[in-house]
């Protein structure tokens, strides 16, 4: 029997395991591995962060949740892939062979590229369930005695909505505690300007962030390069359009939340600290054709945020692109399409459309972006503002982590939470269509 091994148990990973056992039905076997024994949702750890979500409902067992669609489950964590004898060694030891891998890792955390950033240090961070928790305690602090905030994503980073996110669902948080007053809120961003968004900016998000930010007291300051992260303060180098020099400031920071950079999983790199040759990129990120596919290793496929995908276009501080769900679930649904096609003696056809979808909640409105494809140009280039943002990332959470538990492969979550709120009947057409 044919033997795959999903590495990875994020949005990327689960959702590949689920789709590999509906293509392929009994005729493989499948097992993930992963670094922790549960499932989260990573799109619901701002709320997590700031009191709204506890841990609990957010995170899902894999063990017993997998083995009940006859999917295997090891927590052991990779140590090392070795793709030139289809092996991944584990972190106890063992040995993992397969036929076929197909990489979901996520990304590792750059905290270290930075003096004083990350959870350990001097910021709290947002990217993991476990640091959104440990946020929520320094939230619950801040709250008893506020200051000023910082918020933001540093040079590298390509993930930004949450960054928003966090931003925008402080301002709520405090507006309803009544401190808000107290808290100056300022937005630090690599971004050349605000709603780019690492995607050259989506219909009007430049707009849309902007006056949000405005109607909430948020200043915000781009093209910053963040040098240093302090107990007390973030230090940064405010760079001009040109990339030449144009203040360097330290913001006062009670409490400091920032997006780092990425880069791949441990177990993608060498000895030497830079990408297994073949398989990734100096960075750590794995390497993919049209198809999903390793060019170097015909049987490893890799999907969502390990992917190496090149920068949309040079900035005066560097920024990446994002890989949001619904690109990742088109990833997911060709690899395992391609995957079914090699185990017949067929060669790869089926392609992802790397459309980008997003809800961004700011607590008491949102923004949505729809970008067909993700980056320019587009067939559809839309984005919108409304309460009912903040009711479809409800929608969103509820039907993901329904759809885990039961071991679902249906069609992309933003595509139903589209449908359901009615939203294309106010432009753009339907995603279905677009397609």
């Amino acid at each position: 029997m044919t033997k795959i091994v999903v590495l990875g148990a994020g949005i990327g990973g689960i959702s590949m395991a689920y789709e590999l056992r509906a293509t392929l039905g009994g005729a493989a076997e499948i097992t993930v591995v992963s670094d922790t024994p549960y499932f989260h949702f990573v799109p619901s750890n701002p709320w997590v962060a700031i009191g709204w979500r506890k841990p609990e409902d957010i995170k899902i067992p894999l063990r017993e949740t997998l083995a009940k669609f006859g999917i295997g489950f090891d927590d052991a964590g990779a140590k090392h892939v070795r793709p030139g004898s289809n092996q991944i060694e584990l972190r106890d030891g063992r040995a993992l062979s397969y036929d076929y891998l197909v990489v979901a890792t996520g990304p590792a955390l750059a905290f270290d590229e930075i003096e004083g950033l990350g959870p350990d240090r001097n910021s709290v961070s947002i990217c993991h369930v476990e640091h959104a928790a440990k946020a929520a305690l320094s939230w619950r602090a801040f709250s008893d005695d506020p200051g000023p905030i910082v918020v933001g994503a540093v040079q590298g980073a390509s993930c930004f909505g949450p960054a928003y996110e966090f931003a925008f669902l402080a301002n709520a948080d405090l507006r309803k505690r009544r401190i808000r007053d107290r808290v100056p809120i300022t937005f630090v961003t690599s971004e050349p300007y605000i709603g780019h968004l690492g995607l050259g900016g989506v219909g009007d998000t430049k707009g849309l962030l902007e006056s949000a930010m405005r109607n909430r007291d948020i200043r915000w300051i781009t093209n910053a390069r963040i040098d240093r992260v302090a107990p007390d303060a973030v230090e940064l180098t405010e760079l001009d359009d040109q990339g030449h020099l144009k203040r360097q400031q330290r913001l006062p920071a009670k409490l400091t939340m920032l997006i780092p950079a990425f880069r791949g999983a441990d177990c993608l790199l060498g000895a030497d600290g830079r990408g297994l040759p073949g398989l990734a990129n100096p960075r750590g990120f794995v390497l993919v054709d049209k198809y999903q596919r390793n060019p170097s290793f015909k049987n490893v496929f890799a999907v969502g945020v390990c992917i190496a995908i090149a920068a949309y276009e040079e900035t005066p501080v560097p920024v990446g692109v994002p890989k949001t769900g619904y690109m990742i679930e088109s990833m997911v649904t060709a690899a395992a399409h391609n995957i079914r096609e090699l185990i017949a003696g067929r060669e790869a056809t089926r392609e992802p459309t790397w459309n980008a979808v997003c809800l961004a909640d700011f607590g008491d409105d949102g923004v949505a972006f729809v970008a067909l494809p993700q980056i320019p140009p587009r067939n559809v280039n839309w984005a919108a503002q409304g309460y009912w943002v903040h009711m479809a990332k409800l929608a969103f959470e509820k039907y993901f982590l329904r759809k885990v538990r039961k071991g679902s492969n249906e069609p992309a979550y933003e595509r139903l939470i589209m449908k359901a709120m009615g939203i294309a009947k106010m432009r753009p057409p339907p995603v279905a269509a677009a397609q």
